[in-house]
C-alpha cells in the first residue's frame, strides 16, 4: 500500500502526528526544501501523508545522532539514486495492524528494559531506533527512556536487578539524550535558559531531558550537567545574560545545595527556577528556597518555563521563608561538631555486627541528610529517607535491629557533643527508634 502524496492535512495535524515544533518545520522548509507542502488559495499549507512520514524519517535520523543537514543530504542521496527512503513503510494493511500491535510505547519500553537487563546494547539501541522512527521524540524520551529507568530503579530497589544493570541502562539513556541534544535545530527564540544540577547532584537524566525538550521548543538552552559548583552557575548566567536558570535536584542533600545556589543567583537578580523528585515528596521545602517551582511533571515544567519567561524583570524575585533560630543554631553546631560526633559513633558501634563498609556508608548518609534537613528547617524531611532505607534493608533481608542500634547510638553521640543545641536532632532520632520498636 503506497503512501499517499495527496495534500490533505493542515499544519496542526502534522505537528500533532510528528511532535515537531512549528518553527522548526518552517525552518526545514525554508532552508532545505523538505517537505514541500502545497498551498490553498488562501496561502495555507497542505501536507500529504508522504510529507508526514518524511518529517518522521528526518526526526528519526536526528534521534540516531545525525544533524538535520546530514539527514537531508542522506534523503536527497537516496532519492537521487532511485531508492525510496520510505519503502519499508509501504506495507499491507494486515502487516501494519500486526506490526502496531507489538510496537506500542509500552511494548517498546518493555523490550528496551529487557535488553538493558541482559547488557545487550545492540538490541537496546535497535529498540530505541524503532521507537524514534514511529513516535515523536518527546514521547519516546518520556515513555520509553524516563519510565524505563524508573522501572529499572524499582527492580533494583526490590533486589530484582543489580546496580550494574541500572548503570548500564542509565549510560545508554544519557548517551541517546546527548546525541539528540547535539542534533537539535538552532534556537528560534531569543531567550537563553541555563539548565544544570547543583553541587553533589549526579543524577542528571532529568535535567538533560528537560534541556532537550526546551531546546526542541526553540529556546537557546545551555546545559551545564551534573554537580555544578555554586559560583559557576552565577558566572555563566552573567556571561550569557541568561533569562532563566533552572536547577534540578533529586535528593534532600542536593535540595540543600540547590538552596545555596538559588540564594546566590537571586541575590544577583537572576530569575531562578527549580524542579526534581525531592520537591514532589516534600513540597514544603520550596518555602525555604528563593526560586520558582516548575511543577511536579516535565510537561508542566515546560509550560511553566514559558510563563516565567514572559514575566517582567521586576517580577523575578521569588521569596523564601527563614528557618527558626533553633534550627539555625542546631545546624551550626552539628556541622562544626560532626567529625567528633561521627568518631564517637564509630566507637559505640564498633563491637556490633554491622560491617565496616555498611557503618561508614550509614554514617555518611545519615549525617548528610541531617545537615540538609537542619539547613532546610525540618528534621521530618529525613523520615522519608529512613523509610526508603528500612524497605531496602528488608528487601536485602537485613535485620531491622541494625538500624535501631545505629540510631540509638547516633542520638547518644549528638547529646554528648552538642547537648541542648542538638535537640531537633535527637528528638527526631528518638521518634524514629520508637517507630522501629512498634
Amino acid at each position: 500500500m503506497p503512501i499517499s502524496q495527496t495534500p490533505a492535512y493542515n499544519l496542526k495535524v502534522v505537528l500533532k502526528e510528528t511532535g515537531i515544533a512549528a518553527d522548526t518545520l518552517r525552518a526545514w522548509e525554508r532552508r532545505y526544501g523538505l517537505p514541500m507542502p502545497e498551498r490553498t488559495p488562501g496561502g495555507h499549507r497542505l501536507y500529504s501523508q508522504h510529507d508526514i512520514e518524511l518529517v518522521k524519517w528526518l526526526l528519526a535520523r536526528q534521534a540516531e545522532g545525525l544533524s538535520i543537514s546530514r539527514a537531508v543530504n542522506m534523503w536527497n542521496e537516496q532519492t537521487a539514486s532511485g531508492a525510496d527512503p520510505l519503502a519499508d513503510l509501504a506495507i499491507t494493511p494486515q502487516a501494519m495492524i500486526a506490526s502496531l500491535a507489538n510496537t506500542s510505547l509500552d511494548a517498546l519500553r518493555a523490550d528496551w528494559i529487557a535488553a538493558c537487563l541482559k547488557f545487550n546494547e545492540t538490541i537496546a539501541e535497535q529498540t530505541l531506533n524503532q521507537a524514534f522512527s514511529m513516535f515523536p521524540v518527546e514521547s519516546v524520551c518520556m515513555d520509553v527512556l524516563q519510565k524505563g529507568l524508573v522501572e529499572i530503579g524499582v527492580l533494583w530497589y526490590e533486589n530484582h536487578a543489580n546496580v550494574q544493570q541500572e548503570h548500564f541502562a542509565s549510560a545508554l539513556a544519557m548517551r541517546r539524550l546527548d546525541a539528540l541534544l547535539a542534533a537539535s535545530p538552532a534556537a528560534s527564540r531569543k531567550q537563553t535558559v541555563i539548565v544544570g544540577c547543583p553541587p553533589d547532584e549526579w543524577h542528571a537524566f532529568t535535567s538533560l531531558l528537560l534541556a532537550l525538550l526546551l531546546r526542541r521548543r526553540g529556546l537557546n538552552v545551555i546545559y551545564l550537567g551534573a554537580n555544578v559548583p555554586n559560583e559557576q552557575f552565577a558566572e555563566t548566567a552573567a556571561s550569557v545574560h541568561a533569562d532563566l536558570v533552572i536547577l534540578v535536584a533529586q535528593t534532600l542533600v542536593t535540595a540543600a545545595t540547590l538552596q545555596q545556589v538559588a540564594r546566590t543567583l537571586t541575590s544577583q537578580g537572576v530569575r531562578t527556577a527549580l524542579g526534581g523528585r525531592i520537591f514532589n515528596i516534600h513540597p514544603s521545602i520550596l518555602e525555604s528556597i528563593p526560586a520558582y517551582f516548575l511543577g511536579p511533571s516535565l510537561i508542566e515544567s515546560l509550560d511553566e518555563v514559558d510563563r516565567l519567561l514572559e514575566l517582567e524583570v521586576e517580577d523575578i524575585a521569588a521569596q523564601a521563608e527563614p528557618i527558626s533560630q533553633e534550627y539555625a543554631a542546631a545546624h551550626q553546631f552539628f556541622t562544626s561538631k560532626r567529625t567528633e560526633i561521627e568518631l564517637t559513633l564509630r566507637k559505640l558501634i564498633q563491637p556490633l555486627s554491622i560491617s565496616a563498609e555498611g557503618l561508614m556508608s550509614g554514617i555518611l548518609h545519615l549525617g548528610n541528610n541531617i545537615a540538609a534537613a537542619l539547613q532546610l528547617g525540618n528534621m521530618e524531611y529525613v523520615t522519608g529517607e529512613m523509610e526508603w532505607l528500612k524497605a531496602l534493608t528488608e528487601s536485602r533481608e537485613r535485620p531491622t535491629q541494625e538500624i535501631k542500634t545505629f540510631m540509638e547510638n547516633y542520638a547518644s553521640a549528638v547529646k554528648q557533643h552538642i547537648n541542648g543545641s542538638g535537640r531537633p536532632i535527637y528528638e527526631w532520632l528518638a521518634s524514629e527508634v520508637d517507630k522501629l520498636q512498634q
